[in-house]
């Protein structure tokens, strides 16, 4: 298959061709590269000059490399896509595809943490007064991160009921939360922040994340820290990283702001805002559209937040957007929102319910964005099935 066999939809043509790490069929680790359903390998055929790059089957030489590095290994791919042996993505397995260095979750949606705090403290207001000062984050567990179509075993945890009484038990308020990863390239020096003007130097590209979050358990541990178990047992990613040059087509403005930003978060001069339209699915039934081009807080101010205090980064460092809602019902990113904190339950097509997650369920996260000349270009998918708690 050539590039022009094609079709005109297909949003993994030559405008995207993400970065992924697949068992190949000779049993050995490859960076692969995907062209329509099928991938190549560069770890076999990468020209000489970037044999090293991907001779370990992960991404993480690569990331490591720098922008000038990224940019030089895109211009190579399109003239591989004929030349090198292509294996479909059909019994292809895929790894994570590179070692994940430090994990901080943000909490970037005004439409997330609005509402949020309002089923959370209902006689306050929604937004903590920080709120539009700064992008909110915790630092998660690097070590329970996974790859897509990794099983999600339900965690346990302390959570005290409506009675009061403390318990320990298996999470009862399982949920997802539909996320926008970052995946860090070059690195910066301790004690040295990384201004938005430089978020594209050290950011390498994005993937699909979801969050699972045990809503009881949070709920009881998270005053006054914040997350810690309720959220620590599992974070998904996509198997398919797509570089910020597949992007470029995407970029907005994000929203209006309406508290003035101080200087280090000004990103007038350079807009980050991505046009990224996600997609949720429960059991194989969409039931959300969070719109990422509604995000309060861009990734470039993540990581200028993140690095503000002199706190480094390294390559395979991971930011996640944190739960990704737009302003309308069917646009909210997480099932505490969907269902509103377990009041409306969301009626599925076979008349089943559900507030939270079921063992046995399966979430699937998709997404696309622009591309050029009006094409559109995927993100992969990050899917996790729940398997029951441990006995």
């Amino acid at each position: 298959m050539s590039e022009a066999d094609l079709t005109p939809d297909d949003q993994f043509g030559a405008a995207n061709l993400p970065y992924a790490s697949a068992i190949w069929p000779d049993g050995t680790r490859h960076v692969v590269v995907r062209i329509g359903s099928s991938a190549i390998s560069l770890t076999s055929d990468a020209p000489a000059e970037f044999a090293e790059l991907f001779a370990t089957g992960t991404l993480d030489a690569l990331l490591a490399a720098g922008r000038p590095t990224w940019t030089r290994v895109r211009a190579v791919l399109p003239s591989l896509l004929d030349s090198a042996h292509r294996v479909p993505l059909a019994g292809l397995p895929l790894t994570l595809p590179f070692t994940v260095a430090d994990y901080v979750d943000f909490y970037a949606s005004e439409h997330h943490a609005s509402n949020v705090g309002r089923l959370f403290r209902p006689d306050d207001e929604p937004l903590k007064p920080n709120w539009k000062h700064l992008p909110v984050g915790y630092h998660g567990r690097s070590g329970t991160v996974v790859v897509s179509g990794t099983a999600i075993r339900r965690p346990s945890g302390q959570t005290r009921g409506a009675d009061g009484v403390v318990g320990f038990g298996p999470s009862r308020r399982l949920d997802i939360e539909a996320e926008l990863g970052f995946v860090v390239g070059t690195g910066s020096t301790l004690g040295e922040p990384v201004p938005i003007a430089d978020f594209a130097d050290h950011v390498f590209g994005v993937c699909l994340l979801n969050d699972w979050s045990a809503r009881d358990i949070q709920a009881w541990e998270y005053v006054p820290l914040g997350p810690f178990l309720g959220k620590s047992f599992a974070t998904s990613v996509s198997a398919w990283i797509t570089p910020l040059d597949a992007l470029t087509a995407a970029r907005v403005p994000a929203p209006p702001r309406d508290v003035p930003l101080l200087p280090y978060l000004d990103d007038s001069a350079h807009p980050w805002g991505l046009d990224v339209a996600v997609e949720v699915w429960l059991n194989g039934e969409l039931i959300s559209q969070p719109p990422f081009a509604s995000m309060y807080w861009t990734g470039a101010q993540m990581l200028a937040h993140l690095t503000v205090n002199g706190a480094s980064v390294r390559p395979g460092d991971l930011f996640g957007s944190g739960t990704i809602s737009g302003p309308a019902a069917e646009q909210r990113g997480s099932l505490l929102e969907l269902s509103w904190g377990g009041a409306e339950p969301i009626t599925l097509d076979n008349d089943d319910t559900r507030t939270f997650l079921q063992d046995g369920d399966e979430i699937v996260l998709t997404a696309s964005a622009p591309g050029p000349g009006g094409a559109r270009i995927g993100l992969g998918e990050v899917r996790g099935r729940i398997t029951p708690a441990h006995p």
